[in-house]
């Protein structure tokens, strides 16, 4: 559900797109997610000063956070194959008088990232459409330095539904996870994560599921809104369900938006943060 990182082609082109409309529909998913966020971050006890990778930047939204977190003294770098985003980001930070953010095309596999530079990686959304998590991964520990925090936030893909249940979005998660595979990733990522991070010398400090749920006017049916009425058709088309089991699904979630008892649940969101040792 994260559409900054769902692409069809891998660090080519962003499925929904890279234009302003799209731009501003990450700013609304930042929004919605923002408090969720801070608090991971609240919890990674950042200092002023620290040099700071945000990996699948986006337009830099949560590069902008990091930023005021470290302060004037401090580094963010936003990684972002984007480069309509990373101009985007590039402007605002010009715009705010801000020196310390920098911007860099491409992604964690490829990009000349340097070697124990950073206090914390901040990777959000991006690990579960990689095919390799492993090579994703390895080089940007290589990039921490020791004692630096990578910190993930991305999903379980469990908890996704609707109340009242019943209906034809009831399989709406299991066709969201076949549409993860059919791009090469796995929306059961999160559990492999803290295997791979103690297998490269990290610590894991925190490993905490997260969820938002809301009624027919809240942010985060909103949120979900915009994912599923253009991605059910896309589905379809990929063989995710069928062309009418797309069509019953869109259906069941418009019919719900208009009953003041429906309550949306999130997938699950999960919170990693792993500290490099010696």
């Amino acid at each position: 559900m994260a559409l900054s990182s769902l692409r069809q082609k891998r660090n080519e082109e962003y499925l929904l797109g890279v234009n302003q409309t799209e731009l501003e529909r990450l700013r609304f998913q930042h929004g919605v997610w923002k408090q969720n966020t801070d608090s991971f971050l609240d919890g990674l006890k950042i200092k002023k000063g620290w040099k700071c990778l945000d990996v699948g930047a986006g337009p830099g939204f949560v590069s902008m956070d990091l930023r005021q977190r470290v302060g004037p003294t401090g580094e963010v770098t936003a990684l972002e194959p984007s480069e309509l985003y990373l101009e985007w980001l590039a402007r605002e930070s010009k715009r705010r008088r801000w020196k310390n953010i920098n911007t860099m095309r491409g992604n964690a596999e490829t990009a000349p990232l340097p070697k124990n530079h950073y206090n914390l990686i901040f990777v959000r959304w991006v690990i579960a459409f990689v095919p390799d998590p492993a090579k994703f991964l390895h080089p940007l520990i290589e990039s921490l330095k020791k004692g630096g925090i990578i910190a993930i936030m991305d999903y379980w893909y469990e908890g996704l539904s609707l109340y009242p249940q019943g209906g034809a979005f009831d399989g709406a998660a299991r066709a969201v996870r076949k549409y993860y595979r059919s791009g090469g990733g796995d929306p059961y990522v999160t559990g492999k994560i803290p295997e791979l991070l103690r297998s490269n010398n990290l610590k894991v400090v925190d490993f905490t599921p997260t969820q938002i749920a809301g009624g027919p006017d809240s942010d985060i049916i909103e949120w979900a809104h915009r994912f599923f009425v253009p991605h059910l058709p896309l589905m379809a088309e990929q063989g995710n369900c069928s062309k009418e089991e797309a069509e019953s699904m869109a259906q069941d979630w418009l019919a719900h938006r208009k009953n003041a008892n429906t309550i949306f649940f999130s997938p699950i969101v999960v919170h990693i943060a792993g500290r490099k040792q010696g």
